[in-house]
């Protein structure tokens, strides 16, 4: 069984930060790509950002330079830095691992930019 823990959402100020943070575990083997994706109200879940084994990373346009994805292999740990963050990256926040044998989701963490 696979889980995957996400931490480190809340509420925060227009032009706040956060960092959330996804750690995998259980019987979860040969670890490739690691994103995270968000689902604001009345939207479809879009891709945030994205980072292969060997480093390689993509984002959507919107979050392209205030975010920042990193993950560290050793802890099965990928992380989402966000910074700048405006209105319109509220949404729930949801980590996604592909991995040998599937592909696997996070419970969500709420992230709320609001004054």
């Amino acid at each position: 069984q696979v889980q995957l823990v996400e931490s480190g959402g809340g509420l925060v100020q227009p032009g706040g930060s956060l960092r959330l943070s996804c750690t995998a575990s259980g019987s979860i083997f040969s670890i490739d790509a690691m994103g995270w994706y968000r689902q604001a109200p009345g939207k479809e879940r879009e891709l945030v950002a994205r980072i292969t084994s060997g480093g390689s990373t993509n984002y959507a346009d919107s979050v392209k330079g205030r975010l920042t994805i990193s993950r560290d292999n050793a802890k099965n740990t990928v992380y989402l830095q966000m910074s700048s963050l405006i209105p319109e990256d509220t949404g729930v926040y949801y980590c996604n691992v592909a991995a040998l044998f599937g592909d696997y989701w996070g419970q969500g963490t709420q992230v709320t930019v609001s004054s």
